[in-house]
């Protein structure tokens, strides 16, 4: 089969109330809520949260794992014959 109208995600929305029309509610960020209301909320001025991401329950969620060493993508092999010992 075939997209009926494969342009229709091209369209730009525009505003926040067209996305009401069609039914999404909007998506707010933990950190901007209170603390009664999520793990990373509250805090003086714009806090940016002081843990890992986590749900509105307190579970890890989304990115928890550390990037890795920097230079580990310029290792590619061994470069002598002297091993260790």
């Amino acid at each position: 089969g075939e997209v009926g109208n494969s342009e229709a995600e091209l369209i730009s929305v525009g505003k926040a109330g067209r996305s009401r029309w069609q039914g999404k509610r909007p998506s707010v960020r933990g950190v901007a809520m209170n603390p009664i209301d999520h793990p990373l909320g509250g805090g003086e001025g714009k806090a940016s949260g002081g843990r890992n991401p986590t749900s509105p329950w307190g579970k890890t969620e989304g990115r928890t794992r550390k990037k890795g060493k920097y230079s580990d993508a310029a290792v590619v092999r061994r470069r002598g014959a002297k091993r260790g010992g």
